[in-house]
């Protein structure tokens, strides 16, 4: 009789744990979940922003109370010559008269992005965000009104919620992510973050806008981006970055640095700080929602016993 050997097995030794197959440590956008709670919870955020801060009488007291701090306009504070508020100077972009050159422009970005690299669904995902984020604010303007709840004077009752000039930089910033590679994502965040904690201290400090106007806009951008990258397809929202492990202090440091000097008046050390605060606030947010919010995956590497 002929006897049939057994197909061998592969040696094991007692007591060794059993290893399940290793995932990649990036995960593929195939098994990224698409999480709606972000989008959620931002919107949540600029609600209660909006109710906290003007529909309630201590709200309004204590933004009102920050004009009253130093003189009512901008002369004072470090940014006013290249604010475009003084006349003859070129204003920072988007503020002053800049503000629709420098959407318009960072649209045609977007769309050159989008058509070099052919992300057609994320191009569109990065065009719905600034087109939302702006829209909604003009929406938002014109259907809710600023109650006056504690008689404050005339120049004080103009509603400003949320900040056009801050909702630019924050909605560009969460686009161009949107669209360019995975390796330079997190510098181009790193740009943008700077550049809105600039915009975000000057609208502040300079007098156009109280720090919930200037929170308010950020937080519908980043609600804007977090509904947007919910209704992309797995395969292609935007999964885990990764990114030296320096980079976000580096850059929330540098955001701080700016906010400080773009915030800085003459005249007030409170209204200074207020603003850079407000804008680091605003730099943090945008910097967690392109870049620090870990991506969710269905599967993670694990060990079983044997």
């Amino acid at each position: 009789m002929t006897q049939h050997d057994s197909p061998s097995l592969p040696a094991h030794r007692p007591g060794a744990p059993r290893q399940a197959p290793e995932t990649p440590d990036d995960p593929s956008p195939s098994r990224t979940t698409r999480p709606w709670m972000p989008a959620l919870l931002y919107t949540l955020g600029f609600l209660t922003v909006y109710l906290l801060a003007i529909c309630t009488p201590w709200g309004q007291r204590a933004e009102n109370a920050l004009f009253g701090l130093g003189k009512q306009g901008g002369e004072a504070a470090w940014i006013y010559p290249v604010s475009g508020a003084d006349y003859g100077s070129t204003p920072l972009p988007p503020m002053e008269l800049s503000a629709k050159p420098t959407l318009m422009a960072g649209l045609a970005v977007i769309v050159v992005l989008t058509l070099v690299r052919r992300c057609w669904r994320q191009g569109c995902a990065a065009l719905g965000v600034v087109i939302l984020t702006t829209g909604g604010k003009e929406v938002f303007k014109s259907t809710m009104p600023r109650p006056d709840l504690v008689g404050a004077p005339e120049n004080l009752l103009d509603q400003g919620f949320p900040s056009g000039h801050t909702a630019i930089p924050a909605a560009l910033t969460l686009a161009a992510v949107l669209v360019v590679s995975p390796r330079i994502r997190p510098y181009v965040a790193t740009a943008g973050v700077l550049w809105l904690a600039c915009i975000a201290a000057a609208s502040a400090t300079m007098g156009g806008h109280r720090p919930s106007e200037v929170l308010g806009a950020t937080l519908l951008a980043c609600a804007c981006y977090g509904l947007a990258t919910w209704l992309l397809p797995p395969a292609a929202a935007p999964g885990a970055t990764r990114s030296p492990r320096a980079l976000p202090v580096i850059t929330l440091t540098l955001a701080l640095a700016v906010a400080l000097v773009s915030g800085a008046r003459n005249d007030t050390l409170t209204r200074s700080l207020v603003s850079a605060a407000t804008a680091l606030i605003c730099a943090a947010l945008v910097w967690y929602a392109a870049v620090g919010r870990p991506a969710h995956t269905a599967h993670r590497r694990r060990l079983t016993p044997g």
